[in-house]
C-alpha cells in the first residue's frame, strides 16, 4: 500500500484547512487487515483510572491519581463520513521522566497508551497506530496529554509526539481534540509549517463524541520535590 505524506512531518501547507485535510493520511499509521474497528467502544466512563471523576480530599481518603480512560468514536467536521476512533489509557506519574536539565522530571509526567483508528470513506482505507503517553495535565472534567508514536507503517514517524485533549462524557457531552487537524501551524522563512509538538500541548477538545466516551480523573499538581530547579538554578 502506498502511504501519503505524514501530517506530523515538518511540511508546508496552504493554510489551516490544508492542515485539516492532511488528517486523511493520519500519519501513515499501520494498515488494518479490514475495515472492522480495531478499537472497541465501551460505555462512557468505563474503566476510569484513579477512582471517580471528582477529586477526593475527605479525611482519611487517598487523593486520586490524575488520569484519562475510555474509547470513543468522534465526528470530525472535515471528514464527516470517516470512522475515526481513539482509545486512551493515561495515568499521571509525576517526576518519573528525568531530562538533561530537569533531572527530577516534570510534575506532569505520565504513562499510558493512545490508540488511533481511522477508516477513510473515500477509498475504504483503514489505518491504525499507537503512541506512548509522556505528559498529562487535568482541569476538572478536561485534560490535555501528549504521546510519542511507537507503532506506525512509516518508520520515520516513530518518536514523533502528538497532542490530544479530552472532555469527560459520551455522546452529547464528551469531546476529543488532536493537534494535527485544526491547529499547530507556524510560519518559518515565509512558509507555513507544522512544528514539533511539545509535551501536553493540544487544542481544545473540538470534536464531539458520537459513540462510547471518555472519563477524566482530576488531581491537583503535586508539590515540587526538594532541589527541583530547572538548569540547576534557583
Amino acid at each position: 500500500m502506498q502511504h501519503k505524506k505524514s501530517p506530523f512531518r515538518r511540511r508546508t501547507v496552504t493554510g489551516v484547512v490544508g492542515a485539516a485535510t492532511a488528517f486523511a493520511a493520519l500519519c501513515a499509521l499501520t494498515s488494518a487487515a479490514s475495515a472492522s474497528p480495531a478499537v472497541a467502544v465501551p460505555k462512557a466512563g468505563a474503566g476510569r483510572p484513579g477512582g471517580g471523576a471528582e477529586a477526593g480530599g475527605g479525611a482519611g481518603k487517598a487523593q486520586p491519581t490524575a488520569g484519562v480512560s475510555g474509547q470513543g468514536r468522534l465526528f470530525f467536521a472535515y471528514a464527516p463520513d470517516d470512522d475515526i476512533r481513539f482509545s486512551v489509557e493515561a495515568t499521571a506519574a509525576p517526576f518519573s521522566r528525568p531530562l538533561d536539565q530537569l533531572p527530577k522530571g516534570m510534575p506532569t509526567d505520565a504513562r499510558g497508551t493512545v490508540t488511533i483508528y481511522h477508516w477513510k470513506a473515500g477509498n475504504n482505507d483503514t489505518r491504525r497506530g499507537e503512541a506512548a503517553v509522556d505528559c498529562l495535565v487535568t482541569a476538572g472534567d478536561t485534560a490535555t496529554l501528549s504521546a510519542v508514536v511507537t507503532k506506525s507503517a512509516d518508520p520515520r514517524e516513530i518518536g514523533k509526539r502528538m497532542g490530544f485533549s479530552v472532555k469527560t462524557g459520551g455522546p452529547g457531552k464528551g469531546r476529543f481534540g488532536f493537534d494535527w487537524a485544526v491547529s499547530n501551524v507556524d510560519v518559518v522563512d515565509g512558509k507555513t509549517v507544522a512544528p514539533r509538538v511539545g509535551t501536553c500541548m493540544a487544542p481544545a477538545p473540538f470534536a464531539p463524541i458520537v459513540k462510547g466516551g471518555f472519563s477524566v480523573t482530576h488531581a491537583e499538581l503535586p508539590p515540587l520535590p526538594a532541589g527541583w530547579q530547572p538548569d540547576g538554578n534557583g
